[in-house]
C-alpha cells in the first residue's frame, strides 16, 4: 500500500507539473500571508493580457489598478460564485465607497470556480485602455489592489485588502530556491585594445558537478560599462578539450564554439528563467568548455584600460521540468551583404526553416519559446520576427518597434509560443542610413550591421543556429553582374536613391537564400528557401461586453452573457 501511494504521489506531482498553463508563466502573492496568488501574461502583439486571481475566501473577490494604491480613481472587477451562480462585473471607484458597474464591460469572464474555501477567477482584458473608466496597462510599475470578503454580500472588506506594485509587461521574477549558489564566468584583468571595435573570446572550463544543475539566473557583470557593448556565451563541442583565449574569429578554436546559452545586450539587465525550465549543466550535460566573447566598442580609441567583465550564473540542484536552450536565427554575420546609404528604411531578412532540423538532429521536436532578445546595430530601427505555418503568417513571435541601440534586453514574451517543427520563422530588420554616405555591410563592427534574434526556448535540442542568407550567385545574376568583382564596384559606385534603393531591396527578397541549420556538434544542413512576405498583425479590438445607458439594460444584457456562458 504503502509503494502504490508513493507511485500516485509521484504521478500527482507529474501532472501538476504537466498543468503549467503556457499561456500563464507569471505568477505573485500579492500578500504577505499567501492566500492572494495572481497569475497572468500578455500578448502585446495581440493586445490582451490574461489574469488568473486565486483567493482562499468562499465569497466575493475584487482586483483591480489603481493610480496611487487606494480606491480613488481604481479600476476594479468584482466577482464570485455565490447561491444564484457567478457573478462578474468591470467597475470604477470614485472614493471609499462601494464602485460602481462600468456602463462598458470591458473585462471577459472565462472562468469562475469555487472549491474546498478557494476562489478562482480567470479573464481577459485589452492591454490598452477601451473608456474612460479603465486604466491602461503600461510598461512601468502598476499599483495592483485587491480585496475579499467571507460572504457574496459584497460589503466593507475590512482589513481583506492590500496593495502591491508589480511590472507587469516587463516582469522579471526574483526566486531564491533551496541549494543554490553561483559562479562567474569573466574576463580576468584583460588590457582593452585602443581600438574602435574589438572582440575577445576566451575558452573555459566551468565549475564541475557530479550531478546535473539547473542554472535559473543570469546577470551582467560590467566593470567598464562605457566599453562592453554585448557578452555572449556559447557551448564548445566536445573537441575543444583546452581552455584558450585570443581575439575572436581568429583562430579555429575560437569558431568552433557557436552554440549560443547566453546572451547581454548593453542597457540589459538580469535574467530568470521561467519557473518550469533552467539552462542544464554538469552532470551528463558536463564536461564542455565555453567560449566568453565580449564586445568592447572604444570609440574614442582608450589605452590601457582594464576589464574584469563576464556573466554570473546562478544555480540550483533542484531541477526544473525543462531544460532550456537558446536559438540563435536570422541574417547569417557575413560581409557578403550590403545595406546601401541614403536609405529611410532599409529590410533586410534572415529565414529560419525548421522542416530541415531533422536533418542535422534525430529526435527533433517542437520549440516553446518563451523569451527573445534582438539584436541590430547603429543603423537597426526595428526588428520583427515573424511566424509562419502551412505557409500562412499566424502570429508575430517577437516584435521591437522602437529598437534602441543603447538598450537591448532578454524581452518575455508573455507567454509560451509553441513553434511546431516545420514552421518558418523570419527575422524582419529595419535599417536608417539617411546619414551615410557609403554602403553599410554585415559584419562585427559597430559600424556594420546585423539582424539577429536569439531565441530561448524549451525542452532543449543539441541546436545551435537556425539561419539564412541570400543566394550570392543569385544576386549577381540578377543584377547582370555574375562576377564578384563587377557586382561590388557596381555596388559601390551606385548613385543610391529612393528607386535604386528599392529595386535593390526587392531583389535581395525575391531571390533563392541559403538555409543553413548547425547542430551542437557542428553538423551542417545547407537548403534553399524564399522569403515570405511579413505582415503587421492588427492588435484585437477592444475586449467588450455590454456597453448600455441605463442600469436596468446594464444588468440584462450581464443576464444573457451569463445565460450563453454557462447554459
Amino acid at each position: 500500500m504503502g509503494t502504490l501511494s508513493l507511485v500516485l504521489l509521484l504521478l500527482s506531482v507529474q501532472w501538476s507539473r504537466a498543468q503549467e498553463d503556457p499561456l500563464l508563466p507569471f505568477s505573485e502573492h500579492l500578500d504577505p500571508e499567501h492566500k492572494v496568488r495572481l497569475k497572468w501574461g500578455f500578448d502585446e502583439i495581440q493586445g490582451t493580457i490574461l489574469f488568473e486571481l486565486t483567493v482562499d475566501t468562499s465569497g466575493w473577490v475584487g482586483f483591480g489598478f489603481s493610480p496611487k494604491g487606494g480606491m480613488t480613481g481604481a479600476d476594479i472587477v468584482i466577482g464570485g460564485v455565490g447561491p444564484g451562480g457567478r457573478y462578474f462585473t468591470d467597475r470604477h471607484a470614485g472614493g471609499n465607497s462601494m464602485p460602481v458597474i462600468d456602463q462598458q464591460q470591458n473585462y471577459k469572464l472565462l472562468s469562475l470556480t469555487e472549491s474546498n474555501g478557494k476562489t478562482v477567477m480567470k479573464f481577459q482584458r485589452s492591454i490598452s485602455s477601451c473608456d474612460e473608466n479603465d486604466l491602461p496597462i503600461t510598461n512601468l510599475p502598476m499599483k495592483l489592489i485587491y480585496a475579499y470578503g467571507q460572504t457574496d454580500d459584497i460589503t466593507y472588506h475590512s482589513t481583506q485588502r492590500g496593495t502591491k506594485e508589480l511590472n507587469l509587461l516587463k516582469y522579471m521574477p526574483r526566486v531564491n530556491p533551496p541549494n543554490s549558489s553561483f559562479f562567474d564566468i569573466t574576463m580576468v584583468n584583460f588590457t582593452v585594445p585602443a581600438k574602435q571595435t574589438y572582440y575577445h573570446c576566451k575558452i573555459v572550463r566551468p565549475p564541475t558537478f557530479d550531478r546535473k544543475q539547473h542554472i535559473y539566473r543570469i546577470e551582467p557583470v560590467i566593470t567598464n560599462p562605457d566599453l562592453v557593448h554585448h557578452l555572449l556565451l556559447y557551448r564548445c563541442p566536445p573537441s575543444v578539450t583546452e581552455p584558450f583565449e585570443a581575439e575572436c574569429y581568429t583562430s579555429l578554436r575560437t569558431n568552433l564554439c557557436m552554440e549560443t546559452t547566453a546572451v547581454w545586450g548593453v542597457g540589459g539587465g538580469a535574467f530568470e528563467f521561467p519557473e518550469v525550465a533552467g539552462l542544464p549543466i554538469g552532470g551528463t550535460v558536463g564536461g564542455f568548455l565555453y567560449r566568453l566573447e565580449v564586445h568592447y566598442n572604444n570609440p574614442n580609441k582608450s589605452a590601457g584600460r582594464v576589464d574584469n567583465s563576464g556573466l554570473r550564473f546562478y544555480y540550483t540542484s533542484e531541477l526544473r521540468q525543462h531544460d532550456a536552450a537558446v536559438l540563435g536565427t536570422g541574417l547569417a554575420v557575413n560581409p557578403g551583404y550590403a545595406i546601401p546609404p541614403k536609405a529611410k528604411s532599409f529590410l533586410t531578412y534572415g529565414l529560419c526553416d525548421t522542416a530541415y532540423i531533422p536533418e542535422v538532429l534525430q529526435t527533433p521536436h517542437d520549440l516553446q519559446v518563451f523569451s527573445a532578445m534582438l539584436h541590430t546595430h547603429l543603423a537597426g530601427r526595428k526588428v520583427r520576427v515573424g511566424h509562419f505555418r502551412g505557409g500562412k503568417q499566424i502570429d508575430l513571435l517577437a516584435v521591437d518597434e522602437n529598437y534602441d541601440f543603447e538598450y537591448q534586453d532578454v524581452m518575455n514574451l508573455g507567454k509560451t509560443k509553441t513553434v511546431k517543427l516545420g514552421d518558418k520563422l523570419l527575422v524582419e530588420c529595419t535599417y536608417n542610413t539617411e546619414n551615410r554616405s557609403t554602403l553599410t555591410w554585415g559584419g562585427l563592427s559597430t559600424s556594420d550591421e546585423m539582424c539577429l534574434a536569439f531565441l530561448f526556448y524549451y525542452p532543449a535540442m543539441n541546436l545551435s543556429g537556425c539561419m539564412s542568407f541570400p543566394n550570392t550567385t543569385a544576386l549577381r545574376s540578377e543584377m547582370g553582374m555574375p562576377s564578384p568583382t563587377i557586382w561590388l564596384s557596381l555596388m559601390t559606385n551606385t548613385t543610391w536613391n529612393d528607386t535604386s534603393i528599392n529595386q535593390y531591396q526587392q531583389t535581395l527578397k525575391r531571390i533563392s537564400q541559403l538555409v543553413i541549420i548547425a547542430d551542437s556538434f557542428n553538423n551542417i544542413s545547407r537548403n534553399t528557401g524564399l522569403i515570405p512576405d511579413l505582415s503587421v498583425m492588427p492588435s484585437a479590438p477592444c475586449i467588450s461586453g455590454c456597453a448600455t445607458k441605463s442600469l436596468a439594460s446594464l444588468l440584462l444584457c450581464l443576464a444573457v452573457q451569463f445565460m450563453h456562458k454557462y447554459y
